[in-house]
Protein backbone atom coordinates (compact mmCIF):
# COMPACT_ATOMS: atom_id res chain seq x y z
CA UNK A 1 0.00 0.00 0.00
CA UNK A 2 1.24 3.47 -0.86
CA UNK A 3 2.84 5.33 2.05
CA UNK A 4 0.36 8.24 2.14
CA UNK A 5 -2.62 5.88 1.92
CA UNK A 6 -1.16 3.74 4.70
CA UNK A 7 -0.68 6.79 6.93
CA UNK A 8 -4.39 7.61 6.56
CA UNK A 9 -5.28 4.01 7.40
CA UNK A 10 -2.98 4.11 10.42
CA UNK A 11 -4.59 7.31 11.70
CA UNK A 12 -8.05 5.74 11.44
CA UNK A 13 -6.73 2.52 13.01
CA UNK A 14 -5.38 4.38 16.04
CA UNK A 15 -8.77 5.98 16.75
CA UNK A 16 -10.83 2.84 16.12
CA UNK A 17 -12.29 0.54 18.76
CA UNK A 18 -10.63 -2.83 19.36
CA UNK A 19 -13.24 -4.64 17.26
CA UNK A 20 -12.82 -2.12 14.44
CA UNK A 21 -9.03 -2.51 14.63
CA UNK A 22 -9.39 -6.29 14.30
CA UNK A 23 -11.72 -5.91 11.33
CA UNK A 24 -9.37 -3.44 9.65
CA UNK A 25 -6.34 -5.66 10.31
CA UNK A 26 -8.05 -8.68 8.78
CA UNK A 27 -9.83 -7.05 5.85
CA UNK A 28 -7.39 -4.44 4.51
CA UNK A 29 -5.78 -5.67 1.31
CA UNK A 30 -2.46 -4.69 -0.19
CA UNK A 31 -0.48 -4.22 3.01
CA UNK A 32 3.16 -5.20 3.07
CA UNK A 33 4.54 -7.38 5.85
CA UNK A 34 6.16 -4.28 7.37
CA UNK A 35 2.84 -2.39 7.32
CA UNK A 36 1.11 -5.27 9.12
CA UNK A 37 3.88 -5.18 11.73
CA UNK A 38 3.45 -1.43 12.13
CA UNK A 39 -0.28 -1.87 12.82
CA UNK A 40 0.54 -4.57 15.37
CA UNK A 41 2.86 -2.17 17.19
CA UNK A 42 -0.07 0.19 17.86
CA UNK A 43 -2.58 -2.56 18.65
CA UNK A 44 -3.45 -2.66 22.38
CA UNK A 45 -1.45 -5.54 23.84
CA UNK A 46 -4.12 -6.40 26.39
CA UNK A 47 -6.42 -7.36 23.48
CA UNK A 48 -3.85 -9.29 21.44
CA UNK A 49 -5.48 -12.63 22.29
CA UNK A 50 -8.74 -11.36 20.77
CA UNK A 51 -6.91 -10.59 17.52
CA UNK A 52 -5.26 -14.03 17.57
CA UNK A 53 -8.65 -15.71 17.96
CA UNK A 54 -10.05 -13.73 15.03
CA UNK A 55 -7.17 -14.75 12.79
Amino acid sequence: MEKQQFQKLKDIFQKASVDEKIDMYMSTEGLSQEQYKELLRIFPLEHLSKLEQAL
